[in-house]
């Protein structure tokens, strides 16, 4: 319940125009920065120049004019710690997406390693240029490792969604992973690196059902597989996700894709999660719990709104697209 009020307090406070909410007080703070210098000096074979370029069409034999598919945000949206185009989770989304809708993709990827949500703005400018149908949105880790007020990031990725979806563009969002799953961190460091990942979070989540979009919780990215075996879910410098990562979250992001523009494929099923329906800031405090989870607007009664605001549904989606099919994409990397 605590992360719930927290979660609504930075939301108001970023639609209000509030900027002072930090997670992390000045003497955390401090002692945050001495365990992240210790991470650092653990950190080995940290992923050197650019992600693989994976922009181009998929599914280019396939019938009908492309879907176009918009991809914004930071390291993680890029595919940084990957080698090749197709590993990116950008590629999987759009190979997926072709397969469910049964017609082509054109990829546009305007990620940019290191970005916070203040340089979203840019990225909404570049990706409107292609007229996007649908845009997917991986943001917010830079912004805790960064101290960046809860508050200010959650305002620039709602301008973001309030712009694409002003343009008719359905968008997804992947929320703020959970930086505690990493295994250089450690405690206390750990602990707070989760506390303040899991409250941004649920603060995005807010804001992105508020504005039209769906949110789906990547937390530590499907926790039961990277704890489980870290190794094959981090790339080398064991802070990236690797191929298996990326595929992990990407798995858990294309249902959401698909039921955004209306997709009803024969294996896609969609239960309802935890709370079912509840208003959004106890269903985004929810979802950060429980990664994989779908928060979307619904009504109640005919109504969008309660006494304690909008309305939301938690849904629990699967999909049974394979997201590793390397022989989707028809266009060479950078192709128009």
């Amino acid at each position: 319940m605590l992360r719930a009020f927290t979660a609504r307090r930075i939301a108001a406070a970023a639609a209000y125009g509030g900027g002072g909410i930090t997670v992390l007080g000045g003497v955390t703070f401090g002692l945050v920065v001495v365990e992240a210098k210790l991470a650092r000096k653990i950190i080995q074979g940290t992923p050197s120049g650019a992600p693989p370029v994976a922009d181009g069409l998929y599914g280019a034999w396939l019938p009908g004019a492309p879907l176009s598919f918009a991809m914004l945000g930071d390291s993680t949206a890029a595919g940084l710690g990957v080698h090749t185009p197709d590993e990116t989770p950008a590629a999987l989304l759009a190979n997926g997406l072709a397969s469910i809708a049964g017609r082509p993709v054109r990829l546009t990827n305007v990620a940019v390693s290191g970005s916070r949500s203040e340089m979203l703005a840019g990225q909404v400018e570049q990706a409107l240029q292609v007229r996007p149908d649908v845009a997917v949105i991986m943001i917010g880790a830079n912004d805790v490792t960064g101290r960046v007020p809860a508050a200010e990031s959650v305002r620039h990725l709602g301008t973001a969604v309030e712009r694409l979806h002003a343009a008719g563009c359905e968008v997804v969002v992947g929320t703020c992973p959970d930086l505690g799953s990493v295994k250089p961190v450690m405690q206390p460091l750990r602990w707070f690196a989760q506390r303040a990942s899991r409250q941004l979070a649920a603060a995005q989540t807010i804001a992105v059902v508020e504005r039209g979009g769906r949110s789906v919780s990547l937390g530590d990215l499907l926790g039961r597989e990277f704890a489980a075996d870290p190794r094959e879910m981090f790339s080398a410098d064991r802070y990236h996700p690797s191929a298996r990562g990326y595929a992990a979250a990407a798995m858990a992001v294309l249902p959401s894709m698909a039921a955004s523009l209306g997709l009803d494929p024969d294996h896609e099923d969609a239960a309802p999660a935890g709370g079912g329906v509840l208003p959004v800031y106890l269903a985004a405090a929810e979802a950060a719990e429980r990664p994989g989870t779908e928060v979307v607007g619904t009504r109640v009664e005919g109504r969008e709104r309660g006494r304690r605001g909008r309305w939301a549904a938690l849904l629990r989606r699967t999909s049974g697209q394979p997201l590793d099919d390397a022989g989707m994409r028809e266009s060479a990397p950078g192709a128009a």
